[in-house]
C-alpha cells in the first residue's frame, strides 16, 4: 500500500512527474464517413499502436546509439504518460501520413501513432484535427476474447467516448509492457502484440481491479473523475506470476 506522507517516495515520484516537462503521445484514428471502423477494433488497434511505437527501433537506445525518437519517448515516459486521440479522414488522413510515425492496421481500423510532442508543440497537421467525433459503435456483438491472449478490461461503470477509451486502452497496454520480463516482451512482440479489449462484467470488475494486475487510473483531464479506474491489463504472464507469488 502506498503512503502519501511528505517524505513518501511515491509522493515524491508523483510530484516529480507532475513537475517534469509534459509531453503527449498523439494517435490519429481514421474515421471515414462512409465506412467508420468498429469501436472494439479501433480500441485494440490503438493499444497495439502504443506498443509498436515503444518497440520501434527509432524509439530505442541511449547516447550515441539512440534512435531519433528515443529522447522524446524517454521524456514522455518520465512525466505523465498522456495520450490524445484525434480523428481524420480523406485529405486530413493523408497529410497525417506524411509526418514521422507508424500506421497500425486492425481488421478495418487504421491508427497512426507519432513520437511524443510537447503539450503545446503539436505539428500543425495534427493540431487542427478534431478530438471530438470519435463516437464509434460495434455493429455486431463482440465475441469473447480468444483464450490465452492479453485482455484489456474496461470498467463497465464508466462511459467513455471511443477516443477516450482508445487512449485508456493504450495506457493499459503500456503498463502491462512495463511489468513484463525481456522474454515475455519478446513473445508478445513476436505475436504481433495480439490482444483483446473487452468490457468487464460488473460482477468481475471488483476482482479484476483488486487482483494486483496493472490498473489505469485516469488523471481526470477529460470526461471522467480524477482517480477513476478505467482499464485493467490482464496479461497471462502477469496473472501467472500473481498466482504463483513470483516477483521479478
Amino acid at each position: 500500500m502506498h503512503t502519501l506522507g511528505a517524505d513518501s517516495p511515491f509522493r515524491q515520484e508523483r510530484i516529480a512527474r507532475d513537475e517534469a516537462p509534459q509531453f503527449v503521445l498523439p494517435l490519429v484514428v481514421r474515421i471515414e464517413k462512409a465506412q467508420p471502423p468498429a469501436r472494439t477494433d479501433a480500441l485494440e488497434t490503438a493499444a497495439r499502436a502504443v506498443l509498436v511505437l515503444l518497440t520501434d527501433e527509432r524509439a530505442q537506445g541511449e547516447g550515441d546509439g539512440e534512435g531519433e525518437w528515443a529522447g522524446a519517448v524517454r521524456d514522455w515516459q518520465d512525466a505523465r504518460i498522456r495520450k490524445v486521440v484525434r480523428r481524420a479522414r480523406g485529405a486530413e488522413w493523408r497529410k497525417a501520413g506524411t509526418l514521422p510515425g507508424v500506421t497500425v492496421h486492425g481488421d478495418m481500423a487504421e491508427v497512426r501513432v507519432f513520437p511524443p510532442v510537447p503539450l503545446d508543440g503539436w505539428p500543425k497537421e495534427l493540431a487542427k484535427l478534431q478530438v471530438s467525433g470519435t463516437d464509434l459503435d460495434d455493429p455486431e456483438p463482440v465475441a469473447a476474447a480468444a483464450p490465452g491472449i492479453p485482455v484489456l478490461w474496461l470498467n463497465p461503470d464508466l462511459e467513455m467516448s471511443a477516443g477516450k477509451a482508445m487512449a485508456q486502452a493504450g495506457h493499459a497496454a503500456q503498463l502491462a509492457w512495463w511489468e513484463l520480463t525481456g522474454p515475455e516482451r519478446t513473445a508478445w512482440q513476436d505475436s504481433g502484440f495480439r490482444l483483446a479489449v473487452r468490457t468487464a462484467a460488473r460482477e468481475r470488475w471488483a476482482e479484476l481491479s483488486g487482483s494486483g494486475l496493472p490498473v489505469v487510473r485516469d488523471a481526470g483531464f477529460t470526461e471522467i473523475a480524477p482517480g477513476s479506474a478505467t482499464v485493467v491489463a490482464d496479461h497471462p504472464a502477469l496473472r501467472a506470476r500473481l498466482a504463483g507469488g513470483v516477483s521479478h
